[in-house]
């Protein structure tokens, strides 16, 4: 990805709502600060500098090293940062922002990113409103993580031919998107037209797989991204499977009874050799496809950030997934999803954190929050699961020497947590604070923030 493809970063501080009585703080504009006694983890390898002094100025890290050697510039604020853990913020690469903001529906869930530790996110739910939505950002108007957009989804039934999808690539980059975002139902002709506009004017495209395309179709012409490892498991049947030739509701149960794991090896490095990155999505997956019970979901605390409408929906769909799956074909699609990430990490193939949200009980932000302790489950250590959303990210946009890490000259993201992420990755659920872009959104302003979203929806 070129950089000319880099969006703004996230400038912004807001003029919070009243809440019981009480006006909420703003949140500072950009300036100095310093973390001062923190133990910081710079991602760059797996290890912690203990008791550090970081200084930021104007939005980027210009001082790192010990507490006791390093000075805090007169006027800056200082940030106390005794007993926690200072790291990059993280990346929602697989995320939706609504296209209306109607009673600050969008301003509400570009906060709940940012206040889950979400500093960045890739938005794959495409609409103008978005370009306003992030000027707005970058003007200082609202609170938000930095944003790279994604045009209107291109599937089968918009995109019917080959001259459609020349004209929608061309209308995205006319108007500013930063990619195409892919989708199931495309021909191989309109999907050949796609890879053949955007490779012309500069526009990267990701997203799910057509099956009329297939995941290596995908891979010889380098997708950026293969999100929800779309399509793995058809490309994992033998030749022989009646899976291949199933429809309807009977597909999916198929495809996860009948797949060949001893495709998998073949599969991640074919992934890490074309180049391609995966957004595993799998928290949500094992939802949409049975394999966990909706009363373990409808209790999350998190979902009283989320309006009881849409709690209800989420509600009947997860529980009619649970009755209707077999549940030995939605636990073996679970594992094989999971032996599939691990495979793709340990081939080197560049694995990015997203989850989908907001989707089926994946609440902005908080979705990371249940995401990351299953991708430890497949076998990735915690310092690998932090790096899908720090390093490779910073690595996959070619911003490394903006990105990613805790460094002199990087971008003040920074996540500020109470306990130590590589020895427990639960720890990324309690942060004491979150810095986007060099604005310090203190754990009082958080917390205020995500009452007013909660009041909102209570009953």
């Amino acid at each position: 990805m070129s950089a000319s493809q880099v969006t703004r970063l996230a400038t912004a501080f807001i003029a919070c709502t009243a809440l019981a009585g009480a006006a909420m703080a703003q949140a500072p504009d950009q300036g100095s600060f310093a973390f001062t006694n923190v133990n910081v983890i710079p991602m760059d390898t797996e290890r912690v500098l203990e008791d550090q002094t970081v200084v930021v100025e104007d939005g980027r890290i210009t001082t790192l090293g010990p507490a006791a050697a390093t000075s805090v510039p007169p006027g800056a604020t200082r940030i106390d940062g005794q007993g926690k853990y200072l790291m990059p913020g993280l990346t929602e690469m697989h995320g939706h922002i609504p296209f209306s903001n109607a009673d600050g529906e969008a301003e509400d869930v570009l906060m709940l990113f940012v206040a889950a530790g979400a500093t960045t996110v890739r938005g794959m739910q495409g609409h103008t409103s978005q370009l306003e939505l992030r000027q707005r950002i970058t003007d200082g108007a609202i609170v938000g993580p930095r944003l790279w957009l994604a045009a209107p989804a291109l599937r089968g039934n918009n995109v019917p031919d080959a001259a459609t999808a020349e004209r929608l690539v061309r209308e995205a980059n006319d108007q500013g998107f930063d990619l195409l975002k892919v989708h199931e139902g495309l021909s191989a002709e309109a999907y050949a037209a796609i890879v053949r506009t955007a490779s012309e004017v500069g526009l990267p495209w990701g997203g799910h797989v057509s099956i009329n395309v297939g995941v290596p179709g995908a891979l010889a012409v380098q997708q950026s991204t293969i999100d929800h490892l779309d399509d793995y498991l058809d490309a994992m049947q033998p030749a022989d499977s009646p899976a291949l030739s199933a429809t309807g509701p009977d597909r999916n149960r198929m495809l996860a009874m009948h797949a060949d794991e001893g495709k998998i090896p073949e599969l991640a490095r074919a992934t890490r050799e074309a180049g391609v990155a995966v957004v595993p999505t799998q928290i949500l997956w094992e939802v949409l496809r049975g394999a966990r019970d909706p009363a373990t979901l409808v209790g999350r605390p998190e979902n009283r950030y989320m309006d009881g409408e849409t709690v209800a929906t989420w509600t009947d769909r997860a529980t009619a997934a649970y009755t209707n799956a077999s549940r030995e074909a939605a636990m073996r699609e679970a594992e094989l999803r999971q032996r599939l990430l691990k495979a793709m990490n340990d081939e080197g193939a560049l694995v990015l954190m997203g989850t989908d949200a907001p989707q089926i009980f994946s609440v902005p932000g908080f979705s990371l929050h249940r995401e990351l302790p299953l991708m430890v489950e497949s076998g990735m250590t915690p310092y690998e699961v932090l790096r899908t959303g720090t390093v490779n990210v910073a690595r996959f946009f070619e911003i490394e020497d903006r990105a990613g890490t805790v460094a002199v000259g990087r971008n003040a993201d920074l996540l500020l947590l109470d306990a130590n992420p590589l020895e427990d990755i639960q720890a990324v659920a309690t942060n004491a604070g979150v810095m986007v872009d060099g604005r310090w959104l203190s754990p009082d302003y958080i917390a205020g923030a995500l009452a007013a979203i909660a009041a909102k929806h209570a009953d």
